[in-house]
């Protein structure tokens, strides 16, 4: 059974901050909606590029990645890694690919600057995408969380819900669940190695829990 809008449209993949998991979130996406994946901006790391690793890991592979608008050498914030190279990212030039469904990843959190004026979140607060967040436990996460969703929430920007990835910890998590009102879309356990076979896995426990979701 296919999934009704947005699921079939585009959703953005945010998270609190930097390595939370948001490439490995996006390619259990991709696998669960058979969607296309796009990294508008890629700063450092252009020898294995996130959209390198989405394509090892879904069941479509380079066929559903689309290429990055920027890829940049500096591993650092997007507009840094720009100006290293005497450049400057116009939201105007990040232009929405065609296929759909698409699944989009942004890069750290939503406040990350893309140029000297704009974040991603005024990318977002203008192109009204419906957002997945990405949660790590630490220690902190609770409020980096929480004040992720207040700035989602601040720029109109819909929230579909939060992918908790990493050790579980029920308190943290129930916590930011009840204060929020947001429903847990997927729990990602602890992974040091991670295949093809379980992203499948995980895409099938998404895919269920958004059937249920949409179903009301």
């Amino acid at each position: 059974m296919s999934l009704p809008a947005p699921y079939n449209e585009v959703i953005f993949v945010s998270g609190i901050g930097t390595d939370v998991g948001k490439t490995l979130v996006a390619a259990i996406f991709c696998e669960a909606l058979q969607a296309y994946y796009w990294k508008p901006v890629q700063s450092g790391g252009l020898d294995y590029s996130d959209t390198q690793q989405v394509a090892e890991r879904i069941t479509q592979g380079t066929a559903a990645c689309l290429p990055e608008a920027y890829r940049l050498r500096l591993s650092a914030s997007p507009h840094a890694a720009a100006a290293a190279e005497n450049r400057t990212i116009q939201l105007q030039e990040l232009r929405l690919p065609a296929p759909r469904p698409l699944v989009v990843e942004g890069s750290g959190g939503i406040l990350v600057p893309l140029n000297n004026t704009h974040t991603y979140g005024d990318w977002l607060a203008a192109m009204r995408f419906p957002t997945v967040l990405v949660s790590r436990n630490y220690l902190g996460s609770i409020n980096h969380t929480l004040l992720s969703i207040e700035a989602l929430r601040q720029r109109d920007i819909p929230l579909l819900g939060i992918v908790f990835n990493g050790e579980i910890y029920p308190a943290g998590e129930n916590f930011i669940l009840q204060h929020s009102q947001l429903p847990c879309l997927l729990r990602i356990p602890d992974m040091p190695h991670i295949t093809p076979q379980h992203i499948q896995s995980l895409a099938q426990q998404l895919r269920k829990q958004l059937m249920l979701l949409a179903a009301g």
